[in-house]
């Protein structure tokens, strides 16, 4: 059974008319414009199932019919499995899932607040330390651990976390070739192919566009393996407004849509009905100096309206919120984390990254308890009110009448823990309370509370037998 959730999709930036004019847009423009993708085997594809070649033998046009057909082959539903069964998560409709992501080089140092290089260890500590964090739904490994070989990351850094997490793991692989073995660590991990690929406990990123509308060449043998393995997979493209997109965002999102209609349709090319995820993650610079600004509202904006793209051509959908420009968690972080992360949610978007962790230049421990608490608070916000014979509570107010009171009314009691969501860091004592305390600020007490769970908790293991075997086939770099 999936982990119960959220139903955004309350929050539409997008007219009907607006969804079907930029879907059109980016029809016309694969049409036309074309793609190019400097891969051989992915060109054949397309090639053969009737997409129009270009004069410079690497770019191809693509019709409408070609791509629809496609749709129609892709998965309206995605299940991405943790090794722990309550947290499966059913990519589908407005359910609505936020988690971790990265790739950052620095970790913000729990204990010397200083910016450093990340580690292997740091992978299985945020691992650990997301494991308990409630409103947190996967791990995405969030940073690159920089004290392992380049060739020995993509089996590691996917152990470290399986490792450390009963939540569904996400990453992406530097080497085509490792899609087997990370595959084979996951159906032992899993207890078998056949279980992997029915309860995927792995899943992967492809940041499959390299230029405007143009493949990337090295991560095209990748994800034509993952694909035809059946493995879930986003397709991650990061349309830049204003450099790599129109600066205006309907362009912006024009482009992202056609790229990832290309994507999609290459993926159900190579096996139909392969299980991909809409992952157009729309990015703006900052026109005074052409600097990416990650956290910006107007990134926050494209990414909450792109949710109603991937709805329109029914396709469960991977995008980003929680980004900040900030170098440490403070009030900055604090704002643009919460704009964004409350527009995805109340968008319906099924799979929110960065949603937790992320600072400018790396992550911070204390961010990801600062951003579970918020993810949580977006989730109430979104809930709503309901209203109903119960709810109304009318026969109540009467029997208290004039001057009467409810804090000990059975029915205060049997839905105070529904209606009220009770936040871990906020600080909520009156200020002689908090003064009597040191007057911790919201970092410190994140800070302690990090600590505190990286001290105590214990993630669910993997079974002994299965380690061994793992560590057998593997050249596995963190201690057992």
């Amino acid at each position: 059974m999936p982990k119960e959730t959220v139903q955004g999709g309350r929050l539409k930036l997008l007219s009907d008319d607006d969804v079907g004019q930029i879907h059109a847009a980016a029809l016309r423009i694969l049409e036309q414009a074309g793609i190019r993708i400097p891969h051989a085997q992915s060109l054949a594809i397309l090639r053969d199932a009737g997409a129009k070649a270009g004069e410079d033998e690497e770019t191809v046009y693509l019709q409408a019919g070609l791509v629809e057909n496609a749709l129609r082959d892709a998965p309206s539903e995605v299940l991405l499995c943790g090794r722990e069964r309550h947290n499966d998560l059913l990519l589908a409709g407005n359910n609505v899932y936020a988690g971790t992501g990265g790739a950052e080089l620095n970790v913000l140092d729990l204990e010397t607040g200083r910016l450093r290089e990340s580690t292997l260890r740091d992978v299985a500590d945020i691992a650990r330390l997301v494991d308990a964090l409630d409103g947190i739904d996967f791990y995405i490994r969030p940073v690159v651990a920089r004290d392992v070989p380049h060739e020995k990351l993509d089996v590691n850094k996917y152990y470290a976390s399986l490792a450390n997490t009963g939540k569904h793991v996400m990453g992406n692989v530097y080497f085509p070739e490792n899609v087997e073995k990370v595959f084979r660590l996951a159906a032992l991990v899993a207890g078998g192919t056949d279980s992997l690929l029915a309860r995927p406990i792995v899943s992967f990123i492809t940041s499959f566009i390299s230029a405007p509308l143009t493949f990337n060449a090295e991560v095209c043998p990748a994800l034509l393996e993952i694909v035809r393995r059946g493995m879930p997979v986003a397709l991650s493209s990061v349309a830049i407004a204003g450099l790599t997109a129109p600066v205006t965002f309907a362009g912006t999102l024009a482009i992202t849509h056609a790229e990832q209609l290309a994507g999609i349709t290459l993926c159900q090319l190579a096996n139909p009905g392969a299980p991909v995820i809409y992952g157009g993650c729309p990015g703006v610079a900052d026109m005074r100096d052409t600097s990416f600004c990650p956290g910006s509202i107007e990134r926050q904006i494209l990414n909450a309206a792109v949710t109603q793209l991937a709805r329109h051509v029914g396709v469960p959908n991977y995008n980003l919120a929680g980004v900040t420009d900030s170098k440490i968690p403070d009030i900055q972080a604090g704002y643009e984390k919460a704009f964004g992360i409350c527009l995805s949610v109340l968008a319906g978007s099924n799979y929110i990254h960065h949603a937790a962790g992320r600072i400018a230049d790396g992550v911070a421990y204390e961010q990801y308890v600062i951003d579970n608490e918020i993810i949580l608070m977006a989730r109430r916000a979104v809930r709503g009110i309901e209203v109903s014979g119960e709810t109304l509570a009318v026969d109540d107010i009467i029997s208290a009448g004039p001057g009467g009171d409810f804090i000990s009314r059975e029915h205060t009691l049997k839905h105070f823990r529904d209606e009220f969501f009770f936040p871990a860091i906020a600080d909520r004592r009156e200020r002689a309370a908090w003064e009597a305390a040191g007057s911790p600020d919201a970092r410190e007490r994140a800070r302690v509370e990090a600590r505190r769970i990286l001290h105590e908790h214990v993630s669910a293991p993997i079974p002994e037998r299965i380690d061994r075997r793992i560590r057998d086939e593997f050249e596995i770099l963190l201690p057992a």
